[in-house]
């Protein structure tokens, strides 16, 4: 065993974990909550972070406790929740697809996800009907699930090699996109209103009802991935050798995607379309971490962090007016993109 690793024993139960990835995750967390006290004491009514810690613990004035409890820690603590899900998410894909490039909004999911929902949103009559009974979420994760098989589809037969997974990617997200715009066209104008504030990314106006959904899937995917994490070094040695390892690569590789998808498509239904931070996050993990691979709990933390840092910004850096988290991690993805693509051709995998 590598010398980077120790050996946690409970009982009958042992672990395997690193130093470096322990530190990095709690330097991580450490952050995420420094942000979370910035964006409670942050809007039209400041307080000095000290207030926020009291209100936190109990304390305060009622007008206090009403802004921070009520009307302020719904949002941060979805956007922490959100970010995590999109980093776990952008994780597994880039490990089981063993490409830098890979993430959910690249390949075409969130695309999917943002169809299904804007669906619920806009369409009239019987189908309209039938779809406001399902839900955004779970019309969003049928979305999702379409784009996913469909993106696996054509790279079975193009490869995933290189820029292939972008390229596919792109055309899937046109094509989903296509079918939004179509929605979009054929709606009433509130729907379309209502849609569009949606498809912005925007964590303004969401509740504790986000939260509660959001947190589930979380933690469902969470309890699926405890077992599955242990097979995932044998599946990155490619199909023959977790084959001759005793593992069933397919159903491992399967249900590893399964659970991206879930992720990210529930992440979407609740806040929209946020970009990027699928791709950014599990990149800062694995380099912050020198890992072979993202570390999952690392990648989850740095995303929270991430996103409710966007958010921050979004919240205060134009005050009187509010943009959407999502063009806040498109500033700060888009560039970081055009370096992935920039070093890609220049050390191709």
């Amino acid at each position: 065993m590598s010398r980077d690793w120790r050996v946690l024993a409970l009982g009958p139960v042992t672990a395997r974990w690193r130093p470096r990835t322990a530190l990095v995750t709690a330097l991580a967390l450490l952050v995420a909550a420094g942000s979370t006290v910035l964006a409670l004491g942050s809007g039209d009514f400041p307080l000095a972070p000290a207030r926020v810690l009291d209100v936190l613990l109990g304390g305060g004035a009622r007008r206090e406790r009403l802004i921070v409890l009520d009307l302020r820690l719904p949002r941060v603590v979805l956007a922490a929740v959100v970010g995590a899900m999109l980093a776990v998410s952008g994780a597994i894909t880039q490990t089981v697809a063993r490409n830098a490039l890979a993430s959910p909004d690249l390949l075409g999911v969130t695309a999917g996800a943002g169809t299904g929902a804007v669906a619920v949103f806009v369409l009239e009559g019987s189908a309209g009907g039938a779809l406001r009974a399902v839900g955004v979420p779970v019309a969003a994760l049928l979305g999702g699930l379409l784009a996913a098989g469909l993106t696996a589809a054509l790279l079975t037969t193009t490869g995933a090699t290189g820029l292939r997974p972008l390229l596919v990617g792109v055309g899937v997200s046109a094509f989903f996109g296509g079918i939004t715009g179509w929605l979009l066209l054929a709606a009433r104008v509130d729907d379309v209103e209502r849609a569009n504030a949606w498809l912005a990314g925007s964590l303004t106006g969401r509740g504790w009802a986000e939260v509660g959904g959001t947190s589930v899937a979380l933690l469902l995917v969470a309890l699926a991935l405890v077992p599955l994490s242990a097979r995932i070094p044998a599946v990155q040695l490619g199909f023959p050798v977790a084959s001759a390892l005793g593992h069933r690569a397919g159903r491992v590789v399967v249900a590893l995607l399964l659970c991206a998808v879930v992720l990210a498509s529930v992440a979407a239904s609740a806040v929209g379309p946020v970009g990027f931070v699928a791709l950014v996050a599990p990149h800062l993990a694995r380099l912050s971490c020198a890992a072979p691979r993202p570390p999952l709990a690392a990648s989850a933390a740095l995303g929270a962090g991430l996103l409710l840092a966007a958010d921050l910004v979004a919240r205060t850096a134009f005050a009187p007016i509010t943009v959407p988290a999502g063009a806040v991690t498109a500033a700060v993805g888009a560039p970081f993109l055009v370096w992935l693509l920039v070093r890609s051709r220049r050390f191709p995998s």
